[in-house]
């Protein structure tokens, strides 16, 4: 079935692979490796989420995830799986991850899994469970690259300040993103381009740590290829999963939220400071960085900032 209709219809949730990337840009001289964070002094991190933050692709997953429900026919009793959008935020704010969404959703909201496939039992064992929430995702990513290929478009103001920062020889630039490594590469390579892609210094993905947001894991794994102490690395999150996990990786968090993340109290959760957009405030790389380089744990974002 081809997506737009799949869409229309559904309108009416260890260790690191080899995916991490090799940057092509210049390293910075001077950098020891003998040491866990080794990197120079003047040296600093800019780390991106990617959904949400360098394009708004929540409504896109969740629609996504609606037309592989009704493409499966999920039914739990007589009523259909469908994510309304006020659902999703709830899941995007409470769990990480696509096939852990699914498993919370069962588990946890509905207390039951679904039957599918045109009455096909439910499954009754962990191993079927794991199977049926497997196979969902692999189709939810298949739907997803094509809507990404269609509406892909970055955030108002990420290309400007990640540019500035690749430009910088003192400033590691990353994307950290709890999606799997398939639907990530095809939004980055939409929304980024190949050759700024490959200037990368490290791309950490889903599929590549044992726990994925709000554990703090995939930002302690980004710290530590890039040999770079945390309290030197400014993460850019879009919601309080991601918030949760800059923070305890031990991180400066910048939050650009989204509609569907505004109301959330990230202050009152430790963010460094939140806009509504990168662009639309016209943050740079001075604006974060600067006061850090004098004093580390200096308020950044001063007079921009919400």
């Amino acid at each position: 079935m081809k997506v737009a209709s799949l869409l229309a219809a559904s309108l009416a949730v260890g260790g690191v692979s080899s995916f991490t990337t090799t940057s092509s840009r210049m390293q910075v001289p001077g950098r020891a490796s003998s040491t866990l964070y080794a990197a120079s002094d003047d040296t600093f991190a800019l780390l991106f989420d990617c959904d949400g933050v360098i394009i708004e692709t929540e409504e896109l997953h969740r629609l996504a995830y609606n037309a592989a429900f009704k493409e499966f026919n999920l039914q739990i009793g007589d009523e259909p799986v469908e994510w309304t959008v006020e659902y999703y935020d709830v899941l995007q704010n409470t769990v990480g991850g696509g096939k852990n969404k699914m498993f919370f959703h069962f588990r946890e909201t509905k207390g039951a899994f679904p039957t599918s496939e045109d009455g096909k039992a439910a499954p009754s064992t962990p191993d079927e469970e794991q199977d049926l929430v497997d196979r969902l995702q692999a189709r939810k990513t298949d739907l997803y690259k094509e809507l990404i290929a269609e509406k892909a478009m970055a955030r108002p103001g990420v290309l400007e300040l990640m540019d500035q920062a690749l430009a910088d020889p003192t400033i590691k630039v990353g994307v950290c993103s709890a999606s799997t490594k398939a639907a990530v590469t095809k939004v980055l390579d939409v929304t980024l381009g190949e050759e700024r892609r490959k200037k990368l210094d490290v791309c950490i993905l889903g599929d590549d740590v044992a726990k994925l947001k709000p554990d703090p894991l995939i930002y302690s794994t980004a710290a530590e290829r890039l040999q770079i102490d945390p309290s030197k690395c400014v993460v850019i999150e879009d919601s309080i999963v991601g918030l949760k996990a800059a923070k305890g990786a031990g991180m400066r968090c910048v939050i650009t939220y989204t509609t569907s993340t505004e109301r959330e109290d990230f202050y009152g959760l430790g963010a460094d400071a939140k806009v509504p957009e990168l662009g639309s405030r016209g943050v740079s790389l001075d604006m974060i960085f600067g006061p850090m380089k004098t004093q580390l744990d200096a308020e950044i974002l001063v007079g921009v900032k919400d």
